[in-house]
């Protein structure tokens, strides 16, 4: 083999050797920036199962993402994704701001818990929000393992969400599943957006979309609300009829 060979096969293995440590180093620091900042950010438990990025081509994927309730809910968790593939421009992954093509998120779990307007989703942007108005907690979070300072995703899609309702004037979950949540842009310009940021962009246009599927699957509250009072009594009796007209103000209110 001569000489110039060598070195070139030499050179290529230190070049494999060294995407592989950073791939590694990458994932084990972003996985550990997700579980110490995610509670600062929603005020609910946050667990990521493992992230997987392939910085030579870029593409990457999440798996087993928890999002847990707020205080004062009673279900085991707010969002569950099982799995997430992500398209990221390798060379942007050493630098200040990372750019990311494409989010693809494929029938997450969403447990809806309250009422239209005040539930667990509404309380952890409201807690999302806190934390980005705070410069305290902006630093913070810049500061932290694997946060990048900077964010840009081209694309944000989630598909086939699969919703659970649960409203204690419905009597029993509502099953609900919204096509598709597309966004576009975020971060984009020389200043990004932050990771917490970018969370309640994402989560202002969840709740978005499943309050307006919500509304639309009860299509006849009436009929909805009668069914589930008979199948918590047997009868629909004065309780009931009370139930169905509150339950039809509020989603009227919500639709106008």
């Amino acid at each position: 083999m001569k000489k110039p060979v060598k070195i070139a096969l030499g050179l290529l293995i230190v070049l494999i050797v060294a995407l592989v440590a950073v791939a590694l180093s990458i994932n084990g620091i972003v996985k550990k920036g997700v579980e110490s900042v995610g509670p600062r950010v929603t005020k609910t438990t946050v667990r990521l199962d493992g992230i997987a990025i392939m910085p030579l081509s870029g593409g990457g994927a999440v798996n087993d993402l928890v999002i847990g309730m707020p205080e004062g809910y009673k279900s085991e968790y707010s969002i569950k994704v099982h799995k997430a593939s992500l398209s990221i421009s390798p060379g942007s992954l050493l630098k200040d701001k990372i750019v990311v093509k494409s989010v693809n998120v494929e029938g997450p779990e969403i447990i809806l818990e309250g009422g239209l307007t005040a539930n667990n989703l509404t309380q952890i942007l409201k807690n999302v929000d806190e934390f980005t108005g705070s410069a305290e907690n902006k630093k913070a979070e810049e500061e932290a393992p694997g946060a990048p300072k900077k964010l840009q995703v081209d694309e944000f899609v989630v598909k086939n969400a699969k919703v659970t309702v649960i409203f204690p004037m419905l009597g029993k979950p509502l099953s609900v599943t919204v096509p598709e949540i597309r966004m576009t842009g975020l971060g984009a310009g020389p200043d990004g957006i932050t990771p917490a940021e970018m969370t309640k962009q994402v989560l202002q246009e969840v709740i978005k979309q499943t309050t307006v599927i919500v509304a639309k699957s009860v299509g006849d509250v009436g009929k909805f609300a009668t069914d589930a009072v008979k199948d918590v009594g047997g009868t629909v009796g004065e309780t009931g009829k009370k139930a169905t007209e509150g339950l039809k103000g509020l989603f009227n209110k919500k639709k106008e």
